[in-house]
């Protein structure tokens, strides 16, 4: 069996919530991983995640070209794992997803390298949301410079470092209602983080088809009040499920942008649950999935009790309802 030692990846935003698990999975798999980040004094929680000196990090911004094209330099393969889910300054949509998405394809290009870039179900020119837009506009640019680079779309990615079930199991533990925008009807398809890197870790060892589209989603497609459900389950909290109509929480959202932490909402997050986030049909038929990569998805309901039995009211050994 060939050996990945000589192989070297670079990993762009290898630091965040996807990043580290994609960083475990080429480390358990022999690669050199040179991780690119904006800030790589934040990103030294990665090094124990290989063997010494497997794993390094280098300074890069994707709103600089020649920076990606250097932490490029000498790269088999790049893995583009940027986004942002609220603008930021010069963070904006467009910068990071569209046109960031678009140098890292243009940088793997000109390495002679392939590339693994990592978009999301939803991407969609004509989206009223300006996330899905710049999504969309990513995969476009990363098309253009790069047509054999594959994409991987995943749904809600759920994990132990995710801002999606933490921050509502946080969120339970100080408010007595949690808020179902839309209703909570909106349908999504929950995706573990650990099946999700193991996906773009095969695509890296040329398992998926050049050039090909996959949609990443779990065993189950739940609407968000289930989902809610399920957490409160799980931290064994009883708490009101309020609705709260579209056009309600989008004027809440003009004043929650600027909150902090859990109670943050934006105006195009709030648009972004207008549509549901699921599989498509086409990619099934395809086999464009995670199941056609041979990955057995693991649930919402198996996984999420292992880390957020932290906000159940007396901890980890607490018995359920008791």
């Amino acid at each position: 069996m060939a050996s990945n030692l000589d192989t070297l990846v670079t990993v762009f935003g290898g630091s965040g919530f996807l990043g580290r698990h994609v960083v475990r999975a080429l480390a358990k798999r022999d690669y050199r991983i040179r991780v690119a980040v904006r800030r790589p004094e934040l990103a030294f929680h990665l090094q124990p995640l290989g063997r010494v000196g497997q794993i390094h990090t280098v300074q890069a911004n994707l709103r600089y070209p020649a920076s990606v094209e250097a932490a490029m330099r000498d790269s088999a393969a790049a893995i583009n794992l940027v986004g942002i889910l609220a603008e930021s300054g010069a963070q904006t949509f467009d910068a990071v997803q569209a046109e960031g998405a678009g140098a890292v394809a243009r940088a793997a290009a000109g390495a002679g390298a392939s590339m693994v870039h990592v978009s999301a179900i939803g991407a969609d020119e004509q989206s009223a949301s300006r996330y899905s837009r710049a999504k969309a506009a990513g995969e476009k640019a990363v098309k253009a410079a790069l047509p054999s680079a594959s994409i991987m779309r995943p749904s809600l990615v759920f994990g132990p470092e995710d801002q999606f079930t933490n921050r509502f199991a946080g969120l339970a533990r100080i408010s007595p209602a949690l808020p179902l925008i839309g209703g909570g009807l909106t349908k999504l398809q929950p995706v573990y983080v650990g099946d999700v890197a193991t996906a773009v870790a095969d695509a890296v060892d040329g398992k998926a088809k050049p050039g090909a589209i996959y949609e990443l989603g779990g065993p189950e497609v739940l609407t968000m009040r289930e989902i809610m459900q399920i957490i409160l389950e799980i931290t064994d909290r009883e708490r009101m499920l309020i609705s709260l109509p579209f056009g309600l929480a989008k004027l809440q959202a003009a004043f929650l942008q600027f909150a902090p932490g859990a109670f943050k909402l934006t105006a195009d997050q709030v648009e972004l649950l207008r549509s549901d986030n699921v599989v498509s049909d086409v990619a099934k038929a395809a086999g464009l999935t995670l199941e056609g990569l041979g990955i057995s998805p693991d649930s919402l309901e198996a996984i999420a009790p292992q880390y957020l039995w932290r906000f159940r009211p007396a901890g980890q050994f607490q018995r359920k309802n008791a």
